[in-house]
């Protein structure tokens, strides 16, 4: 490419990076990554608001236009070659003439781009880097980047962010009727809609079909060179309109006529490997029989669920499922599935013994209170548990009516707490 042309494409972008707004303040605690030498890298999802973050690390570092140098490997303009890193810093120093902070946004479209950020990192610069698929960036980063990196997980929004950005300062401790009712007609919008960040900022769900292709077609298919394109659409569609369901191979034949199991275990990957969709395990301390047991699926946000895989109105116990799920992984829990005579929505698991039992129920009333009793009991009784949770969106049931070790809390007050 010609080095102008690169100027050109590297200043406007820069221009764009700079004019970022309305940005709120995710919940990660961002002083150890602004201190660290190493390399920070920031995974996740398309359109969680990894190029938003660095936006914002930029500004708690005080940096201006001269102090760091920002490229978006997702532009179609740019070279798929590795000599766009070292153009770009040339670029960089011609016109500013200093040694900047590194902001390299979807680093994963150039092959190789870890060689030269080792570089990089050896000299002493500050690097940070984004990119929207775990298994290049895990297998770049075990083999160059080894101890030289930290990571940062980003998910859409949560339901605090999605107050906050909506300007709504909840302090959960003071909470007023008039407050309260509030917080759960913003949850409510929350639940149909999720957490993208620009879905919220527009209140457009119609966002999230273009989403889903663009993960599809781009981080899966184009990436892994997929002939068979309607075979992985179609469990991804069967996912989205089953979140919070077990699966299994063989389920998954029967639904797509994939006979090759290797083929459905490599498209499994691949949609992990995109951030797409969660598999959970039945909880076993034996691993075989916990590799042999049906899973649990879960999609990063729930607003795709309901667009993509059915009528929200039908299906609110498992989109209130999924909205739990994806707190319990903020928090970077280590989470199963419980099933013996009944089953259990959550155990989890700290070092190597279950620490936790959860329930999820929509609505709980008297017609189903015993059914969601027993496998929260249950799996407190197997794992000797002193409390469990029954979360819940409403309830005609009191808590003194529950066993004094179960412990009954709204879904909007759980996720805020």
């Amino acid at each position: 490419m010609i080095t102008e042309q690169l100027k050109e494409i590297y200043l406007d972008q820069k221009l764009a990076f700079a004019k970022k707004k309305g940005l709120i303040d995710r919940d990660i605690d961002l002083k150890k990554y602004l201190q660290t030498s190493q390399i920070v890298v920031i995974t996740g999802v398309r359109r969680s608001g990894k190029s938003s973050l660095l936006y914002l690390i930029s500004k708690k570092l005080n940096l201006q236009e001269q102090d760091y140098c920002y490229l978006n490997l997702d532009d179609e303009r740019i070279p798929q070659d590795i000599s766009v890193f070292e153009d770009v810093y040339s670029i960089h120093r011609q016109i500013y003439d200093n040694e900047p902070v590194f902001f390299f946004d979807e680093v994963q479209n150039i092959k190789g781009w870890e060689r030269f950020v080792n570089r990089l990192y050896e000299k002493g610069s500050k690097i940070f880097v984004t990119g929207s698929n775990a298994s290049l960036l895990s297998s770049e980063i075990s083999t160059t980047l080894t101890g030289r990196n930290k990571t940062i997980e980003l998910f859409p929004f949560s339901f605090e962010e999605y107050l906050r950005y909506k300007g709504s300062q909840i302090i959960i401790k003071k909470l007023d009727s008039k407050a309260k009712a509030l917080v759960i007609k913003n949850f409510d919008i929350f639940m149909k809609i999720g957490g993208f960040p620009l879905v919220v900022k527009e209140d457009d769900t119609e966002l999230l079909g273009a989403y889903f292709k663009d993960i599809l077609y781009r981080d899966i298919i184009a990436r892994y060179r997929i002939s068979r394109t309607e075979e992985i659409k179609h469990i991804g569609i069967y996912f989205a309109a089953n979140v919070a369901k077990l699966f299994s191979i063989s389920t998954l034949k029967k639904i797509t006529g994939i006979k090759s199991t290797a083929s459905i275990n490599d498209y499994l990957h691949y949609y992990a490997q995109s951030y797409l969709f969660y598999y959970i395990r039945k909880f076993d301390f034996s691993v075989k029989k916990q590799i042999l047991n049906p899973r649990k699926v879960y999609t990063v946000d729930h607003g795709l669920a309901n667009r993509i895989g059915f009528s929200f109105s039908e299906n609110k116990g498992r989109i209130l499922e999924n909205i739990v799920f994806m707190q319990l992984l903020r928090k970077n829990d280590e989470v199963f599935y419980f099933s013996q005579k009944n089953e259990c929505d959550f155990v989890i698991k700290q070092g190597v013994e279950i620490k936790e039992a959860i329930q999820v129920c929509y609505s709980l009333h008297h017609g189903n209170l015993e059914r969601e009793l027993n496998g929260l009991l249950e799996a407190m009784d197997e794992f000797d548990l002193s409390q469990g949770q029954l979360i819940v969106y409403d309830t005609e049931i009191l808590q003194e009516m529950l066993p004094e070790n179960v412990k009954l809390i709204f879904i909007w007050r759980w996720l805020l707490e």
